[in-house]
């Protein structure tokens, strides 16, 4: 798979989903940058398996642009667009390859209390 490499001054369209990083929360297993689980409260990602570009993104920081306003959150997982349906993934399907994978804190940044019913929102981000 090609990687989308990006510069700073690139804007990348994409799609804003909910993820528990908690243990027991969706992403099943600890995230893949530190091998730690996360707070919902933290400020933190999973990108999509191209932009996650082989942990090359892993401990970054990422600016995500959406509902009229902008959050800064580390990229520390990845969302598997080429695997899942297993107990590392929570059962879940393959991601989708425009996914930025958002912790709760993330949207609540971003002005929206309740993620979990929005379901998905449009966003664009840039490399922080």
């Amino acid at each position: 798979m090609q990687a989308q490499r990006q510069d700073k001054s690139s804007h990348t369209k994409a799609k804003l989903t909910v993820n528990s990083f908690e243990a027991g929360g969706d992403g099943g297993a600890p995230s893949e940058c530190d091998n730690k689980f996360h707070s919902d409260k933290e400020l933190v990602v999973a990108l999509s398996t191209g932009w996650f570009d082989n942990k090359s993104r892993c401990l970054n920081y990422i600016t995500i642009h959406g509902n009229g306003k902008s959050v800064k959150a580390k990229v520390v997982d990845e969302c598997d667009s080429t695997m899942g349906c297993d107990s590392d993934h929570d059962y879940q399907p393959p991601c989708r390859n425009n996914i930025v994978d958002a912790s709760k804190a993330v949207w609540n940044a971003l002005g929206v209390s309740a993620p979990d019913d929005v379901g998905e929102m449009d966003i664009y981000w840039t490399v922080a």
